[in-house]
């Protein structure tokens, strides 16, 4: 049973639709928007009902009045530069990136001319794709989420149920460098400063998930925090249920992680960001720049709590933190 316990955003209710799995055929005079996703469609099936209704907002309906192609990396973050290479070519109106820093930095590097509109959950300034967020300069805008700055919170969500946990985790992809560094470098000073040992595991695809466990135990360690990356997010399900398993208490950013059997997660929606780069869109489209969209910020962050995983895992979960939750599964 899942119980609610506050709700940030409205928007999750949408109706579920069956989102194409191939480009659709461009109509003559249609402008054609060109998504590059870094995921897979059904693990990006909220966030793209929520882009399309940024669209709507501005009055683009897709196959009436404006074609989407899509691209799909899934979760492989080597297939995206040939995937923006190939959008480039074809001289589309609009390229959305929304979903990861690697589907980002790939489109701003294949093309200066044609729009680009992301989503990240990193700086984008310090990931070189805008000047500034107020200024972004160039052909490239966005929307940023909180996400990568959560991860020393994910950590703390954790000691707050496992207080004797002394040896952290921390699974990265090393295909991801910036977001990699980002969060290593983060997580590092915040076990340094409590006096905890960090050890980095890493996997750039499923094949590598085994490993990573069987190192977990090897190196005896208490807890896991997954990193925000495009391949664990397309794998959140199939990563949930192995923490389970595996009996590691373990965290990391979105709720199906928690919803498939994984201990908790708590980071920002991609939904309501997405539906804003759907907005983004839909004004370039219309002839605004990109360099005149200062990059939006959404600072909103949910909090799951899967009681009947903590109590597998023999985790007493305190009420002042389920109290806290925006989500408890039972």
């Amino acid at each position: 049973m899942n119980v609610r316990r506050r709700d940030f955003f409205n928007f999750l209710g949408s109706a579920v639709v069956v989102w194409p799995l191939a480009a659709r055929a461009q109509q003559p005079g249609m402008p054609v928007i060109e998504f590059l996703g870094s995921s897979s469609p059904d693990q990006f099936a909220r966030p793209l009902s929520a882009f399309r209704q940024g669209l709507n907002e501005t009055g683009y309906v897709e196959g009436r009045n404006v074609t989407i192609e899509y691209r799909w990396a899934d979760g492989q973050n080597d297939r995206l530069p040939a995937l923006a290479a190939d959008l480039v070519r074809r001289q589309v109106n609009v390229i959305a990136a929304p979903g990861s820093t690697p589907a980002a930095l790939a489109a701003k590097a294949a093309t200066a001319t044609i729009p680009v509109i992301f989503q990240v959950g990193t700086d984008p300034v310090a990931a070189g794709l805008v000047a500034s967020l107020a200024r972004p300069a160039g052909n490239v805008a966005g929307v940023t989420n909180i996400n990568t700055e959560l991860v020393p919170k994910r950590l703390e969500l954790l000691r707050e149920l496992i207080p004797t946990a002394n040896i952290i985790a921390l699974l990265v992809n090393p295909t991801s460098p910036f977001i990699t560094e980002s969060i290593s470098k983060d997580l590092q000073s915040a076990t340094r400063a409590l006096g905890l040992q960090l050890n980095i595991l890493n996997a750039s695809t499923e094949h590598d998930f085994d490993t990573v466990f069987a190192t977990f135990t090897q190196l005896r360690a208490d807890v896991l925090v997954i990193a925000p990356d495009a391949m664990f997010i397309s794998r959140s399900e199939q990563l949930g249920a192995l923490t389970l398993r595996h009996a590691v208490p373990a965290v990391t950013q979105f709720r199906e992680f928690a919803a498939a059997g994984g201990l908790m997660s708590y980071g920002g929606s991609f939904t309501e960001p997405t539906r804003l780069v759907g907005l983004y869109t839909g004004r370039v489209l219309k002839g605004e720049k990109p360099a005149d969209l200062p990059v939006m910020q959404a600072t909103k962050v949910e909090l799951v709590i899967n009681l009947k995983t903590a109590k597998a895992l023999g985790i007493n979960v305190p009420n002042t933190l389920i109290g806290r939750a925006d989500e408890v599964i039972e």
